[in-house]
């Protein structure tokens, strides 16, 4: 029984030499993909298009999101990811095979070692879950690492050395906010608010001030195109169409950004707040280097206009924007990934 563990070991490591090995920003909103050696070569919707019937996949990202609020009563298009972790176990698989296929084609020989970042606030059980989905996927092994710590990577900053660096990734399902020093979180938060809370926002602001309904995929548009966190210098507006809820008949209305900023107020105090819990609870030494570093933005919601100088003003710390913050997690995975000091500290950590 040894020898023939010892050779389907060997034999795993063998085909794992030549294999492409993935990091994966596993995303409320979206998926990025990292193929080592490439870079990313992926970016997609975590959206999945099923057979309410059969269970039988249909469609996975891009494609699925068309399909959004537009299914017959046959089909169903859902996002298998809620808050950053597993809602739907069986449609998250088939989701993650879809991209490691994609990404790691048929001409690659063996099974990718897969990076997935996750959150820091998720339990034992969800973070099992997410490595048996990758497993199952096709991974040969996986390696679990906070978003935090991924983004901060990503985006460069000195975590390593013996001083503090503070980073806040808004993404769509969560915001990660922690303080790094010596390669680990010295202290860390995770809430369950992001871009998603955001568009249920403007949606609830819309449905309460003008009996309007409309969907996801609108909110979104509405928060891209208008929405900010902070007074602009040009305040903008933006024509909207959606279902009168009276008459149940459609309808367009012009809204403006003024508005918008207002229906944002929520989940923006809620992101505030634990930036302000984080603060308070670093330690004197470390909170004297943020003077100087400041706090750095990353994840797609932090696009969000003016969202910067909110924080800036709320904890009068400079805060800067990531050069590409969209990327930042996926691109800490696969520096994770490429350089061995990260790897093997990484892979120490993760006991899961």
């Amino acid at each position: 029984m040894k020898i023939l563990d010892f050779i389907t070991k060997g034999a795993t490591n063998i085909l794992g030499a030549f294999s492409n090995d993935i990091g994966i920003d596993l995303g409320t909103a979206t998926t990025l993909v990292y193929l080592s050696g490439e870079g990313i070569i992926l970016c997609e919707p975590s959206v999945v298009a099923i057979y309410r019937n059969t269970g039988h996949v249909l469609a996975v990202g891009e494609e699925a999101k068309r399909m959004l609020g537009k299914t017959p009563g046959s089909i169903v298009a859902i996002r298998p990811m809620k808050n950053g972790v597993i809602a739907d176990f069986d449609v998250t698989e088939e989701m993650l095979r879809y991209f490691i296929r994609k990404a790691h084609p048929r001409r690659m020989p063996g099974m990718p070692r897969i990076v997935v970042a996750i959150p820091s606030g998720i339990t034992e059980v969800e973070k099992r879950a997410v490595k048996d989905s990758a497993l199952r996927a096709g991974a040969r092994s996986v390696i679990l690492v906070e978003q935090s710590i991924a983004a901060a990577i990503g985006v460069g900053l000195p975590i390593a050395e013996p001083q503090g660096n503070m980073i806040i990734d808004i993404g769509g399902g969560t915001t990660e906010i922690a303080v790094i020093s010596l390669g680990g979180a010295v202290y860390a938060c995770s809430i369950r608010v992001g871009g998603d809370e955001m568009d249920e926002a403007i949606i609830g602001h819309l449905k309460k001030a003008y009996n309007l309904m409309i969907g996801e995929r609108s909110a979104e548009e509405i928060k891209i195109k208008i929405g900010s966190a902070w007074p602009l210098e040009e305040e903008l507006s933006i024509e909207v169409r959606g279902r009168d809820l009276i008459t149940g008949l459609p309808k367009f209305i012009r809204v403006t950004s003024e508005e918008i900023r207002e229906a944002l107020q929520a989940p923006l105090r809620q992101i505030v707040e634990a930036t302000r819990v984080t603060l308070e609870r670093t330690p004197p030494e470390l909170a004297a280097d943020l003077i100087e570093r400041g706090i750095v933005l990353a994840g797609g919601s932090s696009l969000l206009r003016g969202l910067d100088k909110l924080l800036a003003e709320q904890t009068g710390l400079a805060c800067f924007v990531a050069d590409d913050p969209l990327t930042a997690v996926a691109l800490g995975t696969g520096k994770i990934l490429e350089e061995p000091k990260f790897l093997k500290k990484i892979s120490l950590a993760s006991n899961f």
